[in-house]
């Protein structure tokens, strides 16, 4: 199926509990109203089972939903169900995104999907007017990016990343106190990610196998390259096959090295070089590293190492910035110091679980509203994104690769600058 087509040539219905599909938008309008966005920001939710399921994004934006979008029918039921119990609310559902794209009803749409399909979906929402809630990581490949941020300036539109990180009161507050001083001038930062979870996902290898009904496999895939069905290759463990995503560097990288940018006040830039090693699966289990050893090297001289552990507690994973004066931590949950003596007189905020994403999706509901830009703007996203695929191509190239964060290139290196893009299957497109 081609993304370019007319959208409305491909309107295949399912329905769930009493809710109908095909809704046109005047009686899309006699259902839900016609609110203004500062009424109320109606969203439709693209990708609904794991981390845009129930238990994740959809309980953030649950009383915006207006429409859902799955390819596979039983996350579709799921999410609907949901919505009803836990909202008393009814969705327009399909399994086509660009339905979503053409409703004059819907103002944003949250894109929860594997990342392969980030870039294109992204681009034809700002296409359609519509605001965009990406996840990350914003991209599968860097120069996905560009594009992305393109489209979001010319037609005007607020694209918030998922790295809700950038509005927790932790992070916000270790940055301020790294940016203020307190570490002093900063010379390293350390940054730890976990391992894969593929085994305890997963348990085994199984064989391929024809697609389960009510998964559309074939638009899963979507640009990515055609590969037999594989159970464990799909849905959330596709974070660890590069055809459509690059692992746990690209998918906690995507939180901490973020602060660590953000920290380092390098949002609109990057290292200028990059060199790492990594350890992979013994048997091929899956394809993305088990452990990493990523060195990035700034401008400034300031060294960022980037290591994948195994066997990491959750408190042990973050961002370390390391100064003349001493160092900062922050984690999930909380901030660490290497002396008492750094945070005297810091008042260290209760943390509450989630408050991040709630309000990293109030500011992007706020950001709809004003047409400010949001907390993790595109931009953001696309720089922070890059750091992680750079990580990425240094240790399946075993290169040390030169990096103009201007120009966006890799400096000397042909063989190496081919990882920077990736060829799309056809007939899809990018945009």
């Amino acid at each position: 199926m081609n993304s370019k087509q007319s959208r409305r040539s491909f309107l295949k219905e399912t329905a769930f509990g009493g809710a109908l599909l095909g809704l046109s938008a005047r009686s899309h309008r006699a259902i839900f109203g016609a609110e203004p966005p500062s009424e109320r920001v109606r969203v439709g939710m693209i990708g609904v089972g794991n981390q845009g399921g129930p238990k994740n994004n959809m309980k953030y934006f649950l009383r915006n939903i207006v429409a859902l979008c799955d390819l596979d029918a039983t996350y579709l039921a799921e999410a609907g169900a949901f919505l009803q119990s836990q909202a008393n609310l009814t969705a327009t559902a399909t399994d086509d995104y660009r339905r979503l794209l053409d409703a004059k009803d819907i103002d944003a749409v949250v894109v929860t999907v594997p990342d392969q399909w980030h870039a294109t979906m992204s681009i034809e929402a700002c296409q359609a007017g519509k605001d965009v809630y990406c996840e990350k990581p914003l991209t599968l490949v860097v120069n996905e990016g560009r594009p992305m941020i393109d489209a979001a300036r010319k037609h005007g539109r607020v694209v918030q990343t998922g790295t809700m990180q950038r509005s927790g009161v932790e992070f916000k507050l270790a940055v301020d106190l790294v940016q203020t001083g307190v570490v002093g001038k900063v010379s390293a930062v350390n940054v730890t990610l976990p391992s894969p979870n593929w085994i305890a996902r997963a348990g085994k290898p199984v064989p391929d196998s024809a697609p389960p009904e009510g998964f559309d496999y074939n638009r899963w895939l979507g640009p990515a390259p055609y590969r037999p069905y594989n159970k464990n290759h799909v849905h959330y463990l596709f974070r660890f096959y590069w055809d459509y995503s690059g692992g746990q560097q690209t998918n906690f990288g995507a939180h901490h090295l973020d602060i660590a940018q953000w920290g380092l006040g390098m949002d609109d830039s990057g290292p200028v070089s990059v060199e790492g090693s990594a350890v992979f699966n013994p048997d091929g289990w899956y394809e993305t590293p088990d452990t990493t050893d990523i060195k990035y090297t700034y401008a400034s001289g300031v060294v960022m190492t980037c290591r994948q552990k195994l066997n990491t507690k959750s408190t042990d994973q973050g961002t370390e910035f390391i100064g003349d004066k001493g160092s900062l931590f922050v984690y999930r949950g909380g901030i660490k110091a290497s002396t008492p003596e750094l945070l005297s007189g810091v008042e260290i905020p209760k943390i509450v679980s989630s408050q991040a994403n709630q309000a990293h999706v109030d500011n992007f509901f706020d950001c709809v509203k004003s047409r400010a830009k949001p907390a993790a703007d595109i931009e953001i996203g696309h720089r922070s994104a890059t750091v992680c695929h750079l990580g990425n191509i240094a240790v399946r190239t075993n290169k040390k690769i030169a990096w103009d964060p201007k120009t966006e290139t890799i400096v000397g290196d042909a063989e190496a600058s081919k990882w920077l893009t990736k060829e799309y299957r056809k007939p899809w497109k990018l945009g």
